[in-house]
């Protein structure tokens, strides 16, 4: 059924309104609603799991040879070890910014129970949801790495900058500061390579934390030890020697850019006794630890989700609207053109437009008569013109 002329003029208008609709919603996506979802989700909670390299040695002292009688310092080789930390999202959160704490715990796997635990810790800071930057308050975390006698966390307030959990929405080939939870302080994490982790890209960062005097970061007792010499496994009897804990580490980490998503993460852990920080005496931790395989594909699932839905927003959603609004755009222009006539039928008839049979034009002085209906007949009235000389 072919549309009136109104009807035609009132679908061109609908069409060409919808179709600069979505193209403005098209331009708008990428620039406005992508920047307000490309934040990290505040419903993160992430486990992983780092174990030793077991082609690379991996010591532990043995702390009870350092209590008990009759024995010295005694470092234990190719001790299997698990580190695993426990991510959760709390409050204070929001649109802009999210507290982040992680618990962590470093074990010797062949002890069991509370003999096998060779650190813990607990970890908070409220970072920028797009940056991953801590924010600016002061304090804007803390550490508990030590307990109180009913066995509970002391939250010790510390001030840092930073990246440490997450890395920004759109990583960058650069040089990133990077916090280290011993050292309870930044250095550089340089960009090392672009690389792929099963089919996805990410990049390869590396941070060299130097050797640090952990008695100087924390008052922990076991960062500085007063022992005989023999204790040590030194001459000098029961000349006490007092030793510092000794820190270094060297940490890599491989980051989908897109999410700023940790992947997969490594570190290269020496921790020692000495009087100096330039000569190493009892080793207390030396082993390099990675992600396991698992922890890697939950990382990279996570990372790929968060791809999608950026995608979704920020090219597939814009480019699909951008079509159709061209689309409709097209056609209600080509319909208002093309269907701008008036829509009136042309009347049959000759040029002064009079029906055939019907009424002669005013004015003309032609008679005319009228013959009556025969009976029964449902013909119209006709009007015959006369002529003149009749």
């Amino acid at each position: 059924m072919a549309l009136s002329a109104g009807t035609r003029r009132t679908v061109a208008c609908v069409l060409v309104g919808l179709g600069a609709l979505l193209i403005v919603a098209a331009l708008m996506i990428p620039t406005y609603t992508l920047g307000k979802m490309a934040k990290t989700p505040l419903d993160l909670e992430i486990t992983t799991v780092a174990v030793n390299q077991p082609d690379e040695e991996s010591l532990v002292l043995d702390s009870t040879s350092l209590t008990e009688e009759g024995r010295s310092a005694e470092v234990n080789e190719d001790v299997p070890l698990v580190s695993q930390r426990f991510l959760t999202v709390e409050d204070p959160s929001d649109a802009d910014q999210m507290t982040v704490q992680a618990g962590n715990t470093l074990r010797r796997i062949d002890k069991r129970g509370d003999t096998g635990v060779l650190s813990a810790y607990v970890d908070r800071v409220t970072i920028d949801r797009k940056t991953g930057e801590p924010v600016s308050t002061d304090p804007n975390g803390s550490i508990a790495m030590a307990t109180n006698s009913k066995g509970e966390s002391i939250a010790e307030p510390v001030h840092r900058t930073g990246l440490q959990y997450r890395f920004p929405i759109g990583t960058e080939k650069k040089t990133y500061p990077y916090f280290d939870v011993y050292a309870e302080t930044s250095t550089d994490m340089e960009f090392v390579e672009e690389t792929e982790i099963n089919g996805t890209t990410v990049y390869h960062f590396r941070q060299n934390v130097p050797v640090t005097d952990l008695s100087k970061v924390s008052n922990l007792p076991t960062n500085k030890l007063s022992l005989p010499a023999a204790k040590w496994g030194l001459e000098g009897g029961e000349e006490p020697i007092t030793m510092s804990r000794f820190y270094s580490n060297v940490r890599d980490v491989w980051v989908e850019p897109q999410t700023g998503t940790i992947v997969k993460g490594g570190e290269q852990l020496n921790i020692f006794y000495a009087r100096s920080a330039d000569k190493p005496e009892v080793p207390a931790l030396k082993s390099h630890l990675v992600f396991d395989t698992d922890t890697v594909e939950a990382q990279l699932a996570i990372a790929k989700e968060n791809i999608d839905q950026l995608s979704l927003f920020g090219r597939i959603l814009p480019i699909v609207l951008g079509i159709v609004g061209i689309i409709a755009l097209i056609a209600g222009i080509l319909l208002g053109v093309l269907g701008g006539g008036s829509g009136r039928p042309a009347r049959a008839g000759g040029p002064s437009g009079s029906r055939p049979g019907g009424p002669a034009p005013a004015g003309s002085d032609a008679p005319t008569t009228t013959l009556p209906r025969s009976s029964g007949a449902d013909a119209p009235t006709e009007t015959i013109k006369m002529p003149k000389d009749l």
